[in-house]
């Protein structure tokens, strides 16, 4: 199922009322996603990939920008196996903790090229070949919590609010999550950005601008 969505302007908190509700609300969807039994995170993860590969934007894309999983999140592996397998280039963030922002790198073969890195988090090797930003055609925007508008709360960092503006204006920004880190609303200040479509294990919701 695909449904759309008009996205809702709605005033938010601000200042220090705004990161603490941001806190909160990443704790809770958390300890949600963290308490998911591992078969039930499996069949979700499949589920999940399945819809992704489904939209004409991920058929269509040649460069595209995924993250491995990590801690409780959803398996991103079949899409990373499914875009190697079609020739497609697979670019991966990398951590630049000095500058706080990602540095992209193309990964052809995930087993030898993907390390633990920052935080633990599944990152390239550092000689991987880099990929411009603009190159990027489709990107998996990961995330803590999605509400019905495609405000994403992230993990705190910021390092995908200030990577999404790099990428070209044509780049799908696709969110795969678990149905429970769908939320009513999620807080946001004017900087946070949304992203175009949100797939979970049982729909598909795409947002109009």
């Amino acid at each position: 199922m695909t449904e759309t969505s008009d996205r809702d302007d709605a005033a938010d908190p601000r200042g220090a009322a705004l990161r603490e509700a941001k806190l909160s609300l990443r704790r809770q969807v958390l300890a949600r996603r963290d308490a998911l039994a591992a078969e039930v995170r499996a069949s979700a993860s499949a589920a999940i990939s399945a819809r992704i590969l489904a939209l004409a934007e991920f058929a269509s894309a040649q460069v595209v920008l995924l993250t491995f999983p990590f801690g409780s999140e959803w398996d991103t592996r079949a899409l990373v196996r499914a875009a190697l397998a079609a020739g497609r280039t697979v670019a991966v963030p990398r951590v630049d903790a000095r500058a706080r922002m990602l540095r992209l790198h193309a990964v052809a073969d995930p087993g030898r090229e993907v390390v633990a890195g920052y935080r633990g988090v599944p990152e390239p090797l550092p000689d991987c070949p880099e990929v411009r930003n603009e190159a990027i055609d489709f990107v998996v925007v990961p995330g803590v919590a999605f509400d019905p508008h495609g405000r994403r709360l992230g993990y705190g960092g910021g390092y995908y609010d200030r990577l999404l503006p790099l990428l070209s204006p044509r780049s799908a920004r696709v969110a795969g999550a678990f149905e429970l880190q769908l939320v009513d609303r999620v807080p946001a200040a004017p900087h946070d950005i949304a992203v175009d479509t949100i797939v979970t294990e049982s729909r598909t919701l795409v947002f109009r601008q």
